[in-house]
């Protein structure tokens, strides 16, 4: 049954343009017969995030942020629920009407606003689909920035509360250390060393790269050669968050030795899934869903 209530909806980022978010989120309302909501996209820079909240009306049912928006908007919310807060990133807002005069940190009478973060959900979910039934007792994540606090998180849900992350500097992740310390986890952090990284990338459960797009590329000629001299193969799954280009060189260095891969796109999938049905308070068309990402990615 649709319905032409008008809601509206929106990427925020910078840069944003390549965003995949309207494709998800326009076919989950269509498949949801909801004809009047809306989603769009905005070139939102820090500095300038501020002042879009301060403009949002009722008409607006929620956000979706990318970097580099999704620290920096935390002290800006009237509200962010306790997985947020941990992980210390915001991929979601979440607007609700203001209770009377109510007004938010930011000055709003209309509407209060509530933090989320699906992006660990979309980890779960993405590398679920390359694990089946199997639990995850050893975990490697490659990186240390936000998208890493919520590997971490992802990968405790699914076991492994003590996993190894490589970093390539010890002194930049003060961040994630705060994170890992309000999670309750106790990762160990070592810097990117050829033969150690390849070595735990190789018989890890787990694999999650949330490195920017070809930084990780150096280790799979590593790997390919240290594991074709062995004469062995990755044990586990491996989930690179990079989705451009797809597959990535890991990925395809990984699945030559004959080990599992799940691409950042299914990543991408499951957190947007989690993401309307918090907007929109309805189960998530998640077959819809995926089939227009696959028409966009083709």
């Amino acid at each position: 049954m649709s319905t032409t209530t008008t809601r509206r909806a929106a990427v925020l980022g910078h840069p944003v343009a390549h965003s995949l978010s309207p494709v998800l989120h326009g076919a989950a309302y269509r498949a949801l017969g909801l004809d009047g909501w809306q989603y769009g996209v905005h070139d939102v820079t820090e500095g300038a995030l501020e002042g879009f909240l301060r403009d949002v009306d009722a008409g607006w049912a929620g956000l979706s942020l990318t970097m580099p928006l999704k620290q920096v908007v935390i002290p800006l919310l009237d509200h962010v629920d306790p997985l947020a807060e941990a992980v210390g990133a915001v991929n979601t807002v979440l607007f609700s009407a203001a209770g009377g005069s109510a007004a938010g940190r930011s000055g709003r009478g209309a509407v209060t606003t509530t933090g989320t973060n699906t992006d660990v959900h979309g980890i779960v979910a993405a590398l679920r689909e390359g694990l089946g039934a199997r639990g995850v007792a050893d975990a490697v994540i490659l990186g240390g920035g936000a998208t890493a606090a919520s590997a971490l998180a992802a990968v405790a849900e699914l076991g492994c509360v003590s996993p190894r992350v490589f970093v390539r500097s010890l002194d930049r992740i003060g961040p994630l250390r705060a994170a890992v310390a309000r999670m309750g986890v106790s990762p160990s952090f070592e810097v990117f060393d050829e033969r150690a990284t390849t070595s735990a990338l190789a018989v890890a459960d787990a694999v999650v790269s949330t490195t920017p797009k070809y930084a990780a590329d150096q280790w799979a000629p590593l790997l390919t050669g240290l594991l074709t001299g062995a004469g062995e193969k990755p044990r586990g799954v491996l989930l690179d968050v990079v989705y451009d280009p797809r597959p990535t060189a890991l990925q395809s260095a990984w699945a030559a030795l004959g080990a599992d891969t799940v691409g950042g796109e299914r990543m991408l999938l499951h957190q947007a899934a989690e993401q309307v049905r918090l907007m929109t308070g309805r189960p998530a068309p998640l077959a819809a869903m995926d089939e227009a990402l696959r028409r966009a990615l083709a």
